[in-house]
């Protein structure tokens, strides 16, 4: 818990102030009007993309578990990156990346686009063909 709702709740505790003028003291430290709908709080911008794994093990080794959390500030500062690639490096990495089998053009990497790709992050499912094997990719 941060310092200013730790005070706010010590003002109701000591009778400073009511259960109402809390609710607006802490709505207003996140920036938001007091009767936000969930449906308002739930389009939140993503902090995080979040990669887990959980995998049992039929040898009797202990399970696999992986648990990736990505700053979405580190994509968005990539993404911003991309465009100060002068051109000629630009088209070597995309000569190679093709020579790879991925067909890439990073002229087309934008901020927008990003943002994009992370909101249908929320909705995405992944199928695993393996009962004992479990994909999440989530943003929080």
């Amino acid at each position: 818990m941060n310092e200013n709702r730790r005070q706010i709740l010590d003002m109701v505790a000591a009778g400073k102030i009511n259960a109402d003028e809390a609710e607006r003291l802490m709505a207003a430290l996140e920036n938001e009007a007091p009767a936000t709908s969930p449906r308002t709080a739930a389009k939140a911008k993503a902090k995080y993309i979040r990669v887990t794994v959980d995998a049992a093990n039929h040898s009797g080794k202990t399970p696999t578990k992986v648990n990736i959390r990505v700053p979405v500030q580190l994509l968005r500062s990539g993404v911003q990156l991309a465009s100060l690639i002068p051109a000629q490096a630009r088209a070597h990495v995309e000569n190679a990346m093709h020579k790879e089998g991925f067909a890439f053009d990073l002229s087309q990497i934008r901020p927008e686009n990003l943002e994009e790709i992370v909101d249908q992050l929320r909705d995405l499912t992944i199928d695993v063909d393996d009962d004992n094997t479990k994909v999440r990719i989530f943003t929080e």
